[in-house]
């Protein structure tokens, strides 16, 4: 038997008081986890946990997570199976705010990040041929259907670093080698969880168009409110593909 997480991101910070959770610590060598148990166990008789990726008050900027214990922690947990949420600028005209994407794959640009899940002498090379799981890909498709919500099945993610947003030659540099949205937090999860052995994918939410698409300025509030306004439905998708996931078993 397998376990579930569901990992929120920018707006997805918390449940709503509906959801009765309780907080677990997992403690490893070097960090303390803290994730939710969702108790009234959606996906029985598998566990299901969320993880918040800022922490519940957002106070965690993208390259102040620690990727690596979030999954470690999971893996603890018993969960080979992980739901993730990004907010993410488009890089194309024709991928507008609101639109909701599944990534098939991923351009990494990130430069001061923690490269691999893997430490010491315990390491090995990890096929990436399919970054992101199809299983979990499929499950998200599946329920997007099956709710009526429009999704585009397959996107490029671009990972950098942050915290700053892109420049608009950054931006037509991204597009020009095949990107087709771009985020701070998706690519060393999608890498840890791999070779961790854990089934992941992820549903991105485009909050903006990225530098040089736009007139206006990119701030981070306006960000956050966009994806504060689509989290009900981020949600719905996300636990209804939970409970496809839950069905396979």
């Amino acid at each position: 038997m397998s376990n579930l997480a569901i990992i929120g991101g920018t707006g997805f910070e918390n449940l709503p008081p509906e959801f009765f959770g309780e907080t677990v610590s997992v403690h490893l060598a070097n960090a303390e986890v803290k994730v939710i148990s969702i108790a009234d166990n959606y996906v029985e008789p598998q566990a299901l946990y969320f993880l918040p990726r800022h922490g519940d008050t957002h106070h965690l900027a993208p390259h102040q997570i620690d990727y690596r214990a979030n999954i470690e922690a999971l893996v603890e947990l018993g969960v080979n199976k992980i739901l993730a949420t990004n907010a993410v600028g488009s890089l194309r005209s024709d991928l507008p705010p609101g639109t909701l994407l599944i990534p098939h794959d991923f351009i990494d640009f990130t430069r001061q990040r923690m490269l691999s899940y893997f430490v010491g002498s315990k390491w090995r090379h990890t096929d990436f041929s399919e970054p992101y799981s199809q299983l979990i890909r499929n499950a998200i498709t599946r329920a997007a259907e099956d709710l009526d919500v429009p999704v585009v099945s397959r996107g490029v993610y671009v990972g950098v670093d942050g915290p700053r947003f892109e420049t608009p030659a950054e931006v037509r540099m991204f597009a020009l080698v095949g990107g087709d949205v771009v985020g701070m937090t998706g690519v060393q999860e999608a890498i840890f969880a791999r070779e961790a052995g854990i089934e992941y994918g992820t549903l991105c939410f485009v909050t903006n168009y990225a530098a040089g698409l736009s007139l206006e300025p990119i701030e981070h509030e306006a960000v956050s409110k966009m994806m504060q306004d689509h989290v009900p439905t981020i949600r719905e998708v996300l636990f209804q593909a939970a409970h496809l996931l839950c069905d396979l078993e």
